[in-house]
């Protein structure tokens, strides 16, 4: 077959897939709460390094909204896929996995390993997703601004810690979260801001949490793996207008690569509705992004 057909039908079923991806979020969103928050007046666009797809349409207001965002480990592309509007959303829990990143970080520069105590604050908060150790690991890096020294150093470009004491107010992006998730499962590389700052043993720790949460909290992004995942999720119920943001990152194994997975979602009428979400745009993004 002339190379130029090959290309032709290898982009054609890019297409398709991303096509099919479009309707799934586009349904999942119209489906979504009818009593969520009014959305932004912008209309949400699937961006990439190739072409994928189409604009998505319009939001429409009173609807939840997702975003998520695709890394291929054992693909050539450097920057993921986002499907969705990469815009801001508050983290919950999820932003525990950066809380954990910089304390080792604070660890490393002090050329020691954590401390037995930091270490019982860590677990819980990874696996458990415990509030209180997390409240407590926030003050040991220094809150928002010990999280942006950190991030600068892990490549994040859009993400701002919450203010005082409310680390689950952290604002960030689906491309960032996957920059950090690079910084944890990837294979050091100059190519990748960041990729050498946490070492082997720190990225080899926030590894094994991720890989041992408890087992309700196995949600979210490994509804799209094949292979035994690594995730960390977060949920928060607002307190103005009762609506659930839920959101989960991690690393999944599908149709033998390993990818990096962050959907963040707002809007959600229940949790349940919001985990839903969740789910299949994690299995509709890794699908486009395999080209199945």
């Amino acid at each position: 077959m002339p190379p130029s057909t090959t290309a032709g039908r290898r982009r054609g079923g890019r297409a398709v897939a991303a096509g099919v991806l479009l309707a799934s979020l586009t349904t999942l969103l119209s489906a979504a709460a009818p009593h969520a928050a009014t959305a932004a007046g912008a209309a949400p666009s699937v961006r990439s390094g190739a072409p994928t797809g189409k604009p998505l349409p319009v939001r429409p207001q009173g609807r939840a909204r997702v975003t998520a965002a695709v890394l291929d480990l054992d693909g050539p592309a450097r920057q993921p896929t986002v499907y969705g509007d990469d815009a801001p959303y508050d983290t919950a829990s999820i932003s525990k996995v950066d809380i954990l990143a910089a304390l080792l970080l604070k660890a490393q520069d002090a050329h020691r390993g954590l401390t037995a105590q930091e270490r019982a604050y860590a677990a819980p908060m990874i696996r458990r997703s415990d509030n209180a150790s997390a409240n407590a690991l926030w003050r040991r890096i220094g809150r928002a601004p010990g999280l942006a020294a950190a991030n600068k150093r892990l490549g994040l470009t859009a993400t701002r810690g919450g203010s005082g004491p409310r680390w689950g107010l952290t604002r960030t992006t689906a491309s960032d979260q996957v920059r950090l998730l690079r910084a944890v499962f990837g294979t050091p590389s100059a190519a990748h801001a960041g990729s050498t700052a946490l070492n082997g043993g720190s990225r080899a720790y926030i590894r094994t949490l991720m890989t041992h949460v408890s087992s309700d909290q196995t949600w979210g992004v490994p509804a799209a793996s094949g292979a035994a995942p690594a995730v960390k999720n977060g949920w928060l119920q607002r307190d103005t207008s009762g609506l659930w943001d839920v959101n989960s990152v991690g690393q999944v194994g599908a149709h033998g690569h390993r990818y990096l997975v962050a959907v963040l979602s707002d809007g959600s009428a229940s949790m349940k509705d919001g985990v839903r979400l969740v789910e299949a745009a994690a299995r509709a993004s890794v699908s486009s992004a395999s080209g199945r």
